[in-house]
């Protein structure tokens, strides 16, 4: 099991937000200039590439940036540039600029909304992406939630900014049909994501059963002690993120902690 770090973007600055206030235009969310965010935990003008530049020195892979909204390309970039092969990017990832991305230097290009389109999982242009970069540069962004009054029922992957639910299921039916497309699935835990209140503990358990390809969760996450939970529950299979809850995002969890806890489970 891995610590895989994260630089989430807004109006070009790291920041890290609780999930499920995001809003925006319910057209395109990752794309739109009028994405807002109702609920900031943490915003700094420490430039994304210097984050990037401390995951390198720490020899933390796998991570991933996030543009919520416009005006975080050349944030973006910055952070691609500084840890070349080093980072995943997402947000606004579609067949057009897939390969820009990937020649900026990311390792894998994460995708959501152009793939599930209009609910449902759009097949030809999953495809599409597959045969313009190849499973092996894909991630699926399977970030999901219960519908709202339905506190046990299943979770269903949401788009544009997570206010948006599919009919996509999130469970080994939908998992293993899916990982024979992509490298990697990373799953935030919308309902949780942000709040330092736990993790959705059978997400993490559904993803350590039935997931085909390698898995980061995130969401929820409060104390160092929920990395050895997530590892149990999953089976050591499901890698964890962590965005609030850390130090370097104005939380409490030392940031250097998680990294020799990293150190120690990779030796």
């Amino acid at each position: 099991m891995k610590f895989r770090p994260c630089i989430d973007l807004h109006a070009g600055k790291v920041k890290q937000i609780v999930g499920s206030t995001l809003t925006d235009d319910k057209q395109n969310a990752l794309t739109s200039a009028s994405s807002a965010v109702s609920h900031e935990n943490f915003a700094t003008d420490k430039p994304a590439s210097e984050y990037a530049t401390m995951y390198r020195r720490d020899e933390l892979t796998g991570g991933h940036v996030i543009m919520l909204g416009s005006g975080n390309v050349e944030a973006a970039k910055g952070a691609l540039g500084a840890y070349p092969g080093g980072l995943q990017i997402g947000g606004g990832i579609t067949c057009d600029n897939a390969e820009e991305w990937i020649s900026y230097g990311a390792s894998h290009v994460i995708v959501t909304s152009h793939v599930f389109h209009n609910g449902q999982i759009d097949w030809d242009r999953l495809n599409a992406l597959v045969s313009l970069i190849g499973k092996e540069k894909l991630v699926l962004d399977l970030s999901c939630r219960r519908r709202i009054g339905d506190a046990s029922g299943p979770y269903y992957v949401v788009t544009d900014r997570w206010q948006t639910y599919t009919d996509v299921e999130v469970n080994e039916e939908t998992l293993k049909k899916l990982g024979e497309y992509c490298a990697e699935f990373l799953v935030h835990g919308v309902e949780n994501e942000g709040k330092r209140c736990g993790i959705l503990e059978d997400l993490v358990e559904l993803l350590g059963q039935h997931s085909p390809v390698p898995v980061t969760y995130a969401g929820g996450v409060k104390g160092l002690e929920d990395l050895d939970r997530v590892k149990e529950l999953g089976g050591g299979r499901v890698d964890l993120t962590i965005g609030s809850a850390l130090d370097c995002f104005g939380g409490d969890i030392k940031y250097d902690d998680v990294v020799a806890w990293h150190g120690r489970e990779n030796p």
